[in-house]
């Protein structure tokens, strides 16, 4: 509404004077007897509405001017102005960025609660309206502005922003640590407004990730395996030295982020197999259905041998790296070749083995039959001596074809061509057996042999030749080791589903050193002992008692003796038989 005026001359009892306050109207009566020009500003109702004037009261002679301006609508823009105002500075007070603002004389008219806060200065002093200079040096003093070799330039060149018309940015390292964005913003009316931000934390983690970045950068460049990402456009984004010496690519080629395809077509010269580039587009590309990794073996045209793999991103992009296996290849395909050689020098050498051993045993056997028909009466007598050199032979020649049985068993074995003949084995009857066979041996080494069968030991299912052959070459091994006088044990006992043979003798026992060994082929440990041969007796108990499923277990201290146990499992072999048989 537009300001209205009123100009009247009237009598000292106007009708002006209503809208005046009893205060008032004294007043203006004081201020036209000392004829002074009365001003004032009250309320009055005007065309039914309350309104606010302006009143100038003048003295004329014996009658005074009176003039009244409507301000209403100056007063209402004044008090919407001071609510908005009021509004801002709540909403200023919420904020965490801190915000002060000082006039054209520099000194403070407004701050929230986060300068406070940032600062830690009282409210009270405050609201003393101090200046900036005043606020800059109590700062200074509590060591909580920036330090500065000279401060009065540096706070002089800090005000100068009061004459300035261009908003300053600048970065403040507070002593304690903390890193302040610090906006100077100067007003139209003369005065600025300063913005604090502390910045601290953001400064960190940006160079925590710079930091990563530089590490991370450094760590692919060190690498041997070619390293590169590509985004989801295709497009290469990064990539090592060592993706660009494997694929032979220049500096120039990697610049402009050039597509997978354009890759693929630099790379074409050195592809052995064309597919596995298509893949790793397709993965790159993301043609496939969902995004998966790859894996595979690339051959190369110059020899070399690359393992591929891809890799997904969280962000889309797509990793590829490429390792150079050529050294691994040739060493695996050297050692397949070696171990092929050995395989075949292995059959060579079992079939070697095999035919002399079966080339030997023939006349061996014609010689122990002569020898056998030399010592008969009805062939021709004998003196005493050709009857004991006779017996020597016929010893040496039983030795010599009992070594060449092992090595022959031992090449079954080894061909995997040793078939066992599963039958009810008679505990009792093999342990007999395998004693009388090594009697004699015990009364040329005056040595006495106990056994010992535990009550309802019974019988279980195994090969009866190769169990006798078992008892046979332990108790031999035990008497070899034993010294005239002593006792060699055999027994046999019955124990949940296993049956355990024990061979105990209290000969001069086997270093620890050496009880690991005892079974290894063609080794002989004589320690203490009067046997002699090429060490294949135990060979042939383990991978006897091994092919029937079984255990063997060996306990010796030296002067104290050898105790050896071999386990059989009696239903195992029960169950392996009727399998044999189901599946005949």
């Amino acid at each position: 509404m537009p300001a209205r005026s009123k100009l009247e001359i009237r009598p000292p009892q106007s009708p002006a004077a209503s809208s005046c306050s009893n205060a008032q109207r004294a007043m203006r009566a004081l201020k036209r007897g000392g004829g002074a020009v009365w001003r004032g500003r009250a309320p009055a109702v005007v065309v039914g509405e309350r309104r606010m004037l302006d009143i100038v009261d003048a003295p004329a002679g014996d009658a005074s001017v009176g003039m009244a301006v409507d301000i209403s609508e100056i007063e209402s823009m004044r008090d919407a102005l001071d609510r908005e105002t009021q509004a801002h500075s709540r909403t200023l007070d919420q904020l965490s960025t801190a915000v002060v603002i000082f006039d054209r004389s520099k000194r403070l008219v407004f701050h929230n609660a986060a300068y406070r806060q940032l600062w830690a200065l009282d409210q009270a002093w405050l609201e003393q309206r101090p200046t900036d200079s005043e606020i800059l040096d109590r700062l200074r003093a509590a060591r909580l502005l920036p330090e500065q070799a000279d401060f009065r330039a540096w706070k002089a060149a800090l005000l100068a922003a009061y004459q300035s018309l261009e908003t300053e940015e600048q970065a403040w390292y507070l002593p304690d640590g903390r890193t302040l964005r610090i906006v100077i913003n100067p007003n139209p009316q003369g005065g600025v407004t300063y913005l604090f931000d502390d910045v601290t934390e953001r400064f960190q983690l940006e160079s925590q990730f710079n930091a990563l970045i530089r590490v991370q950068g450094e760590t692919l460049d060190a690498l041997k395996e070619g390293v590169a990402v590509f985004g989801s456009d295709g497009r290469l984004k990064l990539h090592n030295p060592a993706f660009a010496r494997m694929w032979t690519l220049d500096p120039e080629q990697l610049g402009d982020r050039p597509h997978i395809d354009r890759v693929a077509r630099i790379c074409a010269p050195l592809f052995s197999d064309e597919e596995a580039w298509v893949e790793l587009r397709a993965v790159v590309a993301g043609l496939q259905d969902q995004r998966m990794g790859f894996e595979r073996r690339q051959p190369r045209r110059d020899g070399s041998v690359l393992d591929c793999a891809a890799a997904p991103l969280p962000d889309g992009a797509t990793l590829l790296t490429f390792i150079d296996a050529t050294a691994g290849v040739n060493v695996e395909r050297a050692l397949t070749e070696r171990n092929q050689a050995l395989i075949d020098a292995e059959r060579l050498r079992n079939d070697f083995v095999h035919h002399v051993s079966y080339e030997l045993r023939s006349p061996l056997t014609n010689i122990i039959g002569f020898i056998q028909l030399l010592g008969d009466p009805a062939v021709g007598p004998l003196n005493k001596r050709q009857l004991e050199y006779a017996g020597y032979v016929m010893k040496s020649s039983s030795a010599l074809l009992a070594i060449i049985n092992d090595i022959l068993d031992l090449a079954s074995i080894d061909a995997d061509a040793m078939e066992l003949s599963l039958e009810e084995v008679d505990i009792a009857q093999t342990m007999q057996a395998a004693a009388e066979g090594v009697q004699d041996r015990l009364d040329e080494s005056k040595l006495t042999l106990r056994v010992a069968v535990s009550e309802g030991v019974g019988s279980f299912i195994a090969d009866s030749k190769r169990v006798r052959q078992i008892l046979f070459n332990l108790l031999s091994n035990a008497i070899g080791f034993s010294s005239p006088g002593q006792m060699v044990e055999l027994a046999a006992l019955r124990r949940g589903d296993e049956i355990v043979f024990k061979v105990s003798d209290r000969g001069r026992g086997i270093p620890p050193e050496i009880v690991e060994h005892v079974f290894d082929r063609f080794k002989t440990h004589t320690t203490g002992s009067r046997h002699r041969g090429v060490g294949l007796g135990l060979s042939i108990v383990r991978s006897f008692v091994e092919l029937h499923g079984g255990r063997i277990l060996i306990e010796s201290a030296p002067g104290e003796g050898t105790t050896v146990a071999c386990i059989f499992p009696a239903e195992g072999v029960k169950l392996a038989l009727v399998q044999s048989a189901q599946g005949a």
